[in-house]
């Protein structure tokens, strides 16, 4: 789906920037006039102007906060730290020290915080303990009554932070009376940017102590957690499931079964083949000319030798190969409900991979489609449509008291 670039990253970004207009994180006006004045492929140029929006947007919230107009406030400062996430996107050239990718994460942070303190909702700031130290996470309550409530743990993607959960999942969840626990793991948001802790493939490691943690929290029903996987999150999610029976339900948005073919799929295989071979001095040149030419390649490997702690982009190849269910799949055993997307542009039928390894008969796989407006990876875009296939499911395999 074209969404007012040709360049295909800058497209599918700026509609994942204004999809979250479905709960208040975007106003369409204010995306096509940032998008307006970008150039086809220009990675600065982006960067500057949605930071500009999000400056803009940021000072309106902060001028109605000052006159105590609270609604008005809030809207605002949701919308700028989305802004602020989508300025700091192509800031991967040199992620570990770059003082404009941490000041625009910190802004979307900050901004997002205050935006959540002026809800009605519970909200909490939480440290979930993690191998001698702790992994940075939000708690969002459907009220402060501390009733036990069905839960899900949401899980990011290879490069979300846990200030989206609220357009992805929260929202949603907390109008049908689900409590959200999300959290930055290895790899993700504020666990990688200020404890440099990155991506693991036993993803299980992780997600068991959040589980735990989850345990320990009186408003959450021990025996109705879920575990909500958002892009690479599908595949991290289904991993933690095939070895933690405290899960009692599954959902992928969307199936991953080998992460690896990402990355093979946007190589020529005669270069996929040098990297198997380790014959590195002859690949990496290659891989650098098509990165330069090439704005989704460019990115997903620099954002992958960040994310995952390796120096070049032939070893990014290869420890991709790490990331897969296979051998595993068929050891999960909650329901699981596995979506699909007609255009997904970075793991085409790996969904329905994924949801033939799981051999369990409650799994079910449900393709949404580019007719209806939902066939973009992780349903960017059409986020209604979403989670009324996501909660309909849950309702009906987890069923409320």
């Amino acid at each position: 789906m074209k969404f007012l670039f040709d360049d295909e990253v800058f497209s599918f970004e700026a509609l994942r920037a204004a999809g979250h207009g479905a709960y208040g994180g975007a106003d369409l006006g204010e995306v096509l006039v940032t998008a307006r004045a970008i150039p086809e492929g220009d990675d600065v140029a982006w960067q500057q102007q949605w930071k500009a929006t999000a400056e803009r947007v940021e000072e309106l919230g902060r001028k109605s906060l000052a006159g105590g107009h609270h609604v008005s406030a809030r809207e605002a400062l949701l919308r700028a730290s989305n802004y602020y996430r989508c300025a700091e996107f192509f800031c991967r050239e040199h992620p570990w020290n770059d003082p404009e990718a941490a000041l625009l994460f910190t802004r979307s942070r900050e901004t997002f915080l205050e935006a959540m303190g002026l809800f009605d909702f519970g909200f909490e700031l939480v440290l979930i303990p993690y191998e001698g130290t702790t992994l940075p996470g939000y708690l969002y309550l459907v009220d402060r009554s501390g009733t036990p409530r069905p839960t899900i743990v949401y899980n990011n993607g290879y490069d979300s932070t846990s200030e989206e959960s609220y357009f992805v999942i929260a929202a949603a969840a907390l109008a049908r009376g689900y409590n959200v626990l999300a959290f930055d793991g290895p790899g993700q948001g504020a666990a990688l940017r200020e404890q440099r802790l990155v991506f693991r493939p036993d993803w299980e490691a992780v997600t068991s102590p959040v589980i735990d943690f989850a345990l320990t929290r009186p408003e959450i029903k021990p025996d109705r957690i879920s575990l909500f996987g958002y892009s690479m999150g599908g595949y991290l999610v289904a991993r933690a499931a095939a070895f933690d029976s405290r899960v009692a339900a599954l959902i992928l948005d969307d199936g991953i079964y080998d992460f690896h073919s990402a990355m093979t799929g946007a190589l020529p295989p005669f270069l996929n083949t040098w990297i198997a071979e380790k014959n590195d001095e002859t690949a990496v040149p290659v891989v650098q000319l098509l990165m330069a030419a090439n704005t989704k390649l460019r990115w997903a490997v620099r954002n992958g030798m960040w994310t995952m702690g390796v120096e070049s982009t032939a070893e990014l190849s290869r420890t991709f190969q790490h990331y897969t269910l296979a051998g595993i799949a068929d050891r999960i055993t909650a329901p699981a409900l596995v979506l699909d997307a007609d255009n997904d542009q970075f793991f085409k039928d790996e969904p329905r991979r994924a949801a033939e390894a799981m051999t369990s008969s409650a799994t079910t796989l449900v393709a949404l489609s580019e007719s209806e407006g939902s066939g973009e990876h992780c349903h960017i875009g059409a986020l209604s449509r979403l989670h009324q296939v996501v909660f309909d499911w849950l309702d009906q395999t987890l069923p409320q008291d």
